[in-house]
């Protein structure tokens, strides 16, 4: 007898559209591909080289600058531009979006990306903002690769008009290239990364900015003595510039907020320091190493 041919299980998506190929729509394009996620791939960018390299790497079938070409025939729409940029590319993609498509989108901060996108979104497409927390200081799609995603947090801020089909869809792509997936207020997302990232990049770029402005024998001593403290901090200053200067702009209040309690901790270790004030000092920093044992415990280290 012979035996019935296995049937390859029906792709999440038939056709998916990258706005942005860098770190992020590289890596979530190699993933998806790894996986069977889709029948097709399209990459949008400003850049012609940028499109020529994700198109050479393999990443994508397809690559165009033309925001409202890339996303006919779509049925996922994935935003992944510096945050300041989302409203506008909706409000050009909005009339050409298929009945029925997903957009989603990867950024940092939340309310602003809702507050720019959700109103340009037609009633028939649903609009899932979501923000996968994993990346390196590395940019451009020759950046990206599939396990990126493996065993990071991937958060979705769903609006109230969103189906709960078309969130479970989004959550579902997720899982399926690797990340564990949470939901979570808008509003509170954006508080919580000020601290866990906005303002850990916000005091790395402004420590290297203080060795840059060093005098010329001290400056280049730092770079050659540079301690492992010193060299994690230069990682992290090295981040896409562009896509930072909007996150700090655009979540500007959590940020501000978390970096005034900041400031005023950093008071208390100055005033500690100069009292010499040793309790104090041990006692913050056993406080403080506990939630490094915390983190490697989660094994988000």
């Amino acid at each position: 007898m012979a035996k019935a041919k296995s049937r390859k299980p029906k792709p999440l998506f038939e056709r998916v559209c990258f706005i942005g190929i860098g770190l992020i729509g590289a890596s979530m394009a190699l993933a998806m591909r790894r996986e069977g996620l889709a029948d097709a791939y399209v990459a949008c960018a400003r850049r012609p080289k940028t499109l020529k390299t994700a198109l050479k790497l393999g990443i994508v079938d397809e690559a165009t600058s033309d925001y409202a070409k890339a996303v006919v025939g779509a049925d996922l729409v994935v935003i992944a531009t510096p945050v300041g940029t989302n409203g506008e590319i909706a409000r050009i993609i909005a009339p050409h979006l298929k009945k029925g498509a997903i957009v989603t989108d990867v950024g940092s901060v939340k309310r602003m990306v809702i507050d720019s996108v959700a109103p340009h979104i037609p009633k028939d497409v649903h609009f899932v903002p979501a923000h996968p927390i994993a990346g390196t200081e590395h940019s451009g799609p020759e950046a990206g690769f599939a396990e990126l995603f493996q065993n990071r947090w991937s958060i979705l801020t769903p609006v109230k008009r969103t189906s709960a089909k078309a969130v479970a869809k989004v959550a579902d792509l997720w899982r399926k290239i690797g990340a564990k997936v949470d939901t979570m207020d808008p509003d509170h997302h954006d508080m919580v990364l000020a601290i866990t990232s906005h303002l850990p990049h916000l005091i790395a770029y402004t420590i290297v900015g203080t060795a840059t402005d060093l005098g010329g024998d001290l400056k280049q001593e730092v770079i050659k003595y540079s301690a492992s403290g010193f060299r994690d901090f230069t990682r992290i200053a090295a981040s896409d510039p562009i896509m930072w200067r909007d996150v700090f702009l655009n979540n500007r209040e959590a940020v501000l907020e978390i970096l005034q309690r900041f400031t005023e901790d950093l008071t208390a270790m100055q005033r500690a320091i100069r009292k010499g004030d040793g309790a104090t000092l041990e006692d913050h920093f056993a406080r403080t190493r506990a939630i490094r044992r915390s983190i490697i415990d989660a094994k988000q280290a």
